[in-house]
């Protein structure tokens, strides 16, 4: 039987998602230990999507649809990985996501649903872990200028500080919502920016 688990890459815009993911991604093309992967990056799984130049926010059926479809689908290449056998070299099916069920969580604090808990059942038998990504807040204005110069300049200090506070209570929800959720996860500050090292230790504890 096929051995199948994955990484959850959570947090919000500025909290180092991308840059982590990328140096998993080197990781795991550097284990000898080869096995197949599938990486989903947030705009296959997030709650907040762009059609047409156009910001559109799914409503939480809609979403949960969308993770529904993505775990029948690992699902799937999963059970056909067991059905025609794996390589000596092979140690299965192996999986990234960014931005899943947390997201889901978050956006729908207020009408968690007993479908998003079912469906993080179906990942903790998948062999998902989870891990959330933070900033502390004396280093955040900074992460979030050097991502969009350009568009922080023009703010006003007052805009500034609210920006700030959004993404810090959003930080906090991202941690209870962890706490309330049966998928084991462990929380990493990017304050930092390494990248290599924080794969590492994802790697470890998946």
């Amino acid at each position: 039987m096929s051995d199948f688990r994955g990484i959850i890459l959570e947090g919000y815009s500025n909290a180092g998602k991308t840059s982590v993911l990328k140096a998993l991604k080197q990781l795991h093309a550097s284990d000898d230990a080869e096995r197949s992967v599938i990486v989903l990056s947030e705009h296959y799984s997030q709650v907040l999507h762009k059609v047409n130049g156009e910001l559109k926010s799914l409503n939480r059926e809609e979403h949960l649809q969308v993770l529904r479809e993505r775990v029948t689908m690992l699902k799937m290449l999963n059970n056909w990985s067991r059905e025609i056998g794996q390589t000596q070299r092979s140690k299965g099916l192996f999986f990234i996501l960014e931005r899943f069920h947390l997201n889901h969580r978050v956006a729908f604090s207020h009408s968690i649903s007993d479908e998003i808990k079912e469906l993080e059942a179906q990942l903790l038998g998948m062999g998902a872990r989870c891990t959330l990504l933070t900033v502390s807040p004396e280093n955040l204005e900074e992460r979030i200028s050097s991502r969009n110069p350009n568009e922080w300049e023009g703010k006003t200090m007052q805009e500034k500080k609210l920006a700030c506070e959004l993404l810090l209570d959003q930080q906090q929800e991202y941690r209870s919502q962890a706490e309330n959720s049966i998928i084991p996860t462990i929380e990493i500050n990017t304050d930092n920016k390494d990248w290599d090292s924080y794969a590492r230790q994802i790697y470890l504890f998946n």
